[in-house]
This record gives structure tokens, C-alpha cells and sequence, in this order.
């Protein structure tokens, strides 16, 4: 691809919403002519390392929450511009690989930590960082030095404004979920809603499967789950399949799917934890959701964003599940249509494109600077 510009895309398995921006971004500036390399230094640098702490993140993240906030909150007063642990230098020497063999136009970080290797290691190249969380922002993510911040909302932009990062630096682009939900057409706030169909997305626990699932289907005989198990699907088969067999023509399983933005815009409401990706990517398909864990630090915040634009609400115990879709379907569902019109309002769908055009534009200006210098 001779003379596009050349982008490498830093990410880390520590979440999904890092490598699920990392991947959609990539499509967006290769669909706009760019030449993307998207990597994740640390599974390069320390594979067996980051393989272990990416299961003890899941582990700590599902059923020890608050043990997660301490550790969360405590890394809100570290210095990462000085800490140089051997754990940390392995992903830092090969960040610096990458660097030194693609020889990239720009660094784009959907990962904190990455900006500060690229002080340390010398590097010229522009650096943008991609922040994936929203309003309850890490100091990580603002002390980042970088060329500009990309943030995913209005909120989120003014909180890291009021936190001293230069207004012009902080963008906001809207979360880069993938290109295609900016075409799909999402059920009408005028839908009848029968039967009312609802996308769930547990966590590993089989026991919060098996009483989440049937707190939903009790809430109305009209309502209709589907249940996406993910990576989970061995450890909830068997009670997915229980809850299918009780509720007949009412339940439908999937496994592991590349279809999630399809069923989010065919589906009323989604049921699922808080992270980034699964929040933004509700938002995109204006397909209101409820909460039914959180993971307390930065998911917080994801939550609030939902509470801000009026798409969404915390329903993190079976009753709260069943009496918060009570509400959505009474008076002919006009909650879940004030939902559906307050979505359709904030109308963030096309992230990963507005952000590959900021990049880019910037990549450009830069390069006129240095000619005409």
C-alpha cells in the first residue's frame, strides 16, 4: 500500500473494551486508506505473565469486587512515568520493537500505559490515546502524555477538562465500536414490542445464570431471552440449557458469536455487566440496557453514562432484573420508549470512524508543519 500512512494500534487482553477499540479503529483507518498493524505488547514482551494476570483480572474482576476497587483505586496514585518494574520492561522493549521495525506515522494507545513507554523510549512518533472508559476516569488514562486524548463522550471529555488536560487535546470521538452499526437499523421506538425480546449476557457464575434467566422470563409472559455465553458456554450449558427446557418456545442459546451488533439492534433491551465494549456497543445500536454487575473503578462510570443520557439502569439482584422490566413494559412500554428516544438522541454510532478521520487529519497537519518549516 504505497504511500498510505502507517498505523500501529497498541492494545492489552485486560478487558475487552481495549482490544474491541483496538480492532474496530483498525477497520475504520483501513477503510479510510490507512495501514494498520493493531499488536498487544505485553502478550509479545511477557505472554505467560500476561496470560496468567489477564485470568487472576477476570477472576478478581467476577467475584471479589471490592478487592478489585482497592487495587483499582490505588493505581490511581502511581507514577508510571517513573516505574520501571521488570514486569513493565518487557511490554516497553517490545513496544519499542514495533516502533523500530513498522516504523508507524502515528501511535494510537487504547491501553494507559503505553504512552508512557513511548516517552521512555525516545520515540518522535504522534501518540493518540484512545480512552475507553468514561466520566470516572483512572489518572492514569489523564496523566498519559500524548498528542490528544479521544474520549467517548461529552461528560467524559468535560470531567478530563476539569482535571487540566488542554480542551483542544481532549476529543470527543464517541467509543470506537465497529463501522457496521453506523448502517444497521435498530427496532423503532414504536414497536410493539410482542413479543419483547431481550439479549442477556451473564457472567461465568451458572448459579447468577440460572436466577437472572428466570427473573427475566418471570417478568412477562411476553418476554423472550436470548443467552449469549461467550467464552463461558461449557460452565453455563448446562444450566442455560435447564432454563430452555423450562420455557418453551422462549429461551434461544448462543455460544460464541461474531453477530453481536445484529442481535443488539433486533433485540428491546440487553442485559450484561457493565464493561466498556458491551455499554458502547448497547449505545450504538440504541438498544437500552439494564446492569447486572459491576465491576466497581471504571465500569462506575459506564453506568453513569447510561444514567446521563437516559439508556439505561442498574439492576444488580433477580428482583430488581424482573421488577426493573415490570416498569420498562407498563403503560404500553413508555419507559422503554423514553429510553429508546433518549438513545436515539445521544446517536453515537460511528466512533471508530470519526476517530480514524481525527487521526488521520491530524497526521496530515503535522506533515504540512514540517514541510513548511
Amino acid at each position: 500500500m504505497p504511500g498510505a500512512r502507517r498505523i500501529l494500534i497498541v492494545t492489552a487482553a485486560f478487558g475487552d473494551g481495549h482490544n474491541s477499540a483496538a480492532r474496530n479503529l483498525a477497520l475504520a483507518l483501513e477503510a479510510s486508506g490507512a495501514h494498520t498493524l493493531v499488536a498487544d505488547p505485553c502478550m509479545l514482551g511477557a505472554p505467560r505473565v500476561t496470560a496468567l494476570v489477564n485470568r487472576a483480572y477476570r477472576l478478581v474482576t467476577t467475584r471479589f469486587p471490592s478487592i478489585w476497587a482497592s487495587i483499582y483505586r490505588s493505581t490511581d496514585r502511581c507514577d508510571f512515568s517513573r516505574n520501571r518494574s521488570p514486569l513493565m520492561r518487557l511490554p516497553e522493549h517490545a513496544l519499542n520493537r514495533l516502533v523500530q521495525e513498522f516504523q508507524p506515522d502515528s501511535v494510537v494507545c487504547t491501553y494507559p500505559l503505553y504512552p508512557y513507554y513511548m516517552l521512555r523510549i525516545g520515540a518522535k512518533t504522534p501518540v493518540f490515546t484512545v480512552v475507553t472508559d468514561s466520566i470516572e476516569i483512572n489518572a492514569a488514562w489523564r496523566r498519559a502524555p500524548s498528542t490528544a486524548w479521544l474520549v467517548t463522550d461529552p461528560a467524559t471529555r468535560d470531567t478530563m477538562i476539569r482535571a487540566g488536560l488542554p480542551a483542544d487535546r481532549v476529543i470527543d470521538t464517541g467509543f470506537p465500536v465497529h463501522p457496521v452499526f453506523a448502517g444497521m437499523h435498530a427496532i423503532r421506538p414504536d414497536d410493539p414490542c410482542e413479543p419483547f425480546r431481550i439479549l442477556y449476557f451473564p457472567t461465568a457464575r451458572s448459579a447468577q445464570l440460572g436466577s437472572h434467566a428466570r427473573a427475566l422470563l418471570a417478568a412477562s409472559v411476553g418476554v423472550h431471552l436470548t443467552i449469549v455465553m461467550g467464552r463461558n458456554t461449557r460452565q453455563l450449558l448446562p444450566t442455560a440449557r435447564e432454563i430452555k427446557t423450562a420455557h418453551p418456545g422462549r429461551v434461544r442459546l448462543i455460544g460464541w458469536t461474531r453477530k453481536v451488533p445484529r442481535l443488539l439492534a433486533s433485540h428491546h433491551l440487553c442485559v450484561g455487566k457493565a464493561g466498556g465494549a458491551t455499554v458502547h456497543e448497547a449505545i450504538a445500536a440504541r438498544c437500552p440496557m439494564l446492569i447486572h454487575h459491576l465491576v466497581p473503578g471504571q465500569e462506575e462510570g459506564n453506568l453513569r453514562l447510561l444514567e446521563t443520557i437516559g439508556g439505561g439502569a442498574l439492576a444488580d439482584q433477580p428482583d430488581r432484573l424482573s421488577q426493573a422490566v415490570t416498569t420498562l413494559l407498563s403503560g404500553d412500554g413508555s419507559g422503554w420508549r423514553g429510553m429508546k428516544h433518549a438513545l436515539a438522541r445521544h446517536n453515537r454510532d460511528n466512533g471508530a470512524a470519526t476517530a480514524a478521520d481525527f487521526i488521520l487529519k491530524q497526521i496530515e497537519d503535522r506533515g504540512s508543519r514540517i514541510v513548511d518549516d
